[in-house]
């Protein structure tokens, strides 16, 4: 259920998103709104999403819409999931916990990126049966391996590896602003920062984010070292040798995010992968790259029935989840509403937005004339797919 007062500051994400932009300063939101490129993807997957046109049936039996899914053998009591988010903790101090333990609370999944700014052992209390920890495969085999060990220690369940980030990216509002990885704060950055006294405030008393769960191998350097480190730190390709021992190594689920392709979802699954997650990375690694929605029947098709298959990509409200569960998806990640959240309306940000997305998804499904959320597929306009 809705909060009644948040509510009406904030009906939807939509609104989240515009009190967000203007609490965060402009290298920050620059950082968390920008794609690759012209940003072509980045529209294409909101234009996409536009595009899915699904019929209501309206002369069949009142149901109470069930919103339940079983993903990689966790029940989420609602079809979507935090997205793994790089940088959590500079977006909005503290953003990182309180998103995980909304989700937590709210029985729904969770993804906790590497670049998080909070240890991947602190988060996973707070997110709960379906927290799963997101993995970029480092260089280093060692490094790699640990991240794993750690990970199982820590209780999470599924390992969720990204493929889609072979090397280093150009993306030109970062460019623009100066902003590197460990932040740096110049003159231009530390005005913007002054015209938001709120995102201030909380750096001050928290102090500047750093990488948590990458900390402990960083070499000695300081901010130079860290940042050389991490440049360094994925290079290459997630080859069918490199998924397969990552595969053995891990014992619990796992699933295989970044994929566009039915041949490379074939894959994944041919080499031990429980599932993937069709995503172009939110648009921020090929401006070319097709959007969720475009790709997902073909990928369903060949997979067949059986197979679990995520999907993300600018999804901004409970209409979204339902036509990417049309088009073939079992389940949705939501990422940078969830930072607006936090941003717009601090702790009690994620909750509101989790509650708003479960409800209009739940009004969607009855203008539909759906009961569960297999039946969504019978409902797609067939024209668009």
């Amino acid at each position: 259920m809705t909060d009644a007062a948040l509510d009406r500051r904030f009906p939807d994400a939509a609104a989240m998103e515009a009190a967000a932009a203007a609490r965060i300063p402009g290298f920050v939101r620059g950082y968390l709104q920008g794609g690759i490129g012209g940003e072509a993807c980045l529209a294409r997957n909101r234009a996409a999403l536009d595009a899915v046109r699904l019929v209501p049936r309206y002369l069949v039996e009142d149901a109470e819409p069930d919103l339940s899914v079983t993903v990689a053998e966790a029940t989420w009591d609602a079809p979507f999931g935090v997205a793994p988010l790089g940088l959590g903790g500079l977006i909005w101090p503290g953003a990182e916990a309180a998103i995980a333990r909304a989700a937590g609370a709210a029985g729904i999944g969770h993804v906790l990126s590497t670049y998080a700014t909070t240890a991947m052992e602190r988060i996973a209390p707070l997110a709960g049966p379906g927290a799963a920890f997101q993995l970029y495969p480092p260089a280093d085999p060692a490094m790699e391996a640990d991240l794993i060990e750690r990970a199982r220690a820590s209780g999470y369940r599924v390992l969720m590896v990204t493929v889609d980030i072979p090397g280093p990216t150009r993306r030109r509002r970062d460019i623009r602003s100066g902003l590197v990885v460990p932040p740096r704060f110049g003159a231009r950055t530390l005005m913007e920062i002054m015209a938001c006294p709120r995102w201030a405030f909380g750096m001050a008393r928290g102090g500047v984010p750093a990488f948590e769960t990458l900390a402990p191998y960083f070499p000695r350097g300081g901010a130079a070292g860290a940042a050389e480190f991490l440049g360094r730190m994925m290079q290459g390709h997630i080859g069918p040798a490199r998924l397969s021992r990552i595969r053995a190594a891990w014992p619990g689920r796992l699933i295989v995010k970044g994929v566009l392709g039915a041949d490379d979802a074939a894959e994944a699954l041919a080499l031990g992968a429980d599932g993937v997650v069709v995503s172009n990375h939110g648009g921020r690694q090929l401006d070319a790259a097709p959007a969720a929605p475009e790709v997902l029947p073909g990928i369903r098709a060949r997979l067949g029935d059986g197979a679990l298959i995520l999907a993300d990509g600018g999804v901004r409200s409970g209409l979204d989840i339902a036509r990417m569960i049309a088009l073939g998806a079992d389940a949705v990640l939501v990422g940078r509403p969830f930072l607006h959240a936090v941003a717009a309306a601090g702790a009690r940000g994620p909750a509101h937005l989790g509650a708003v997305l479960r409800e209009e998804l739940r009004t969607t499904m009855i203008q539909l004339g759906v009961g569960r959320l297999a039946e969504l597929r019978g409902v797609l306009w067939r024209d668009h797919a």
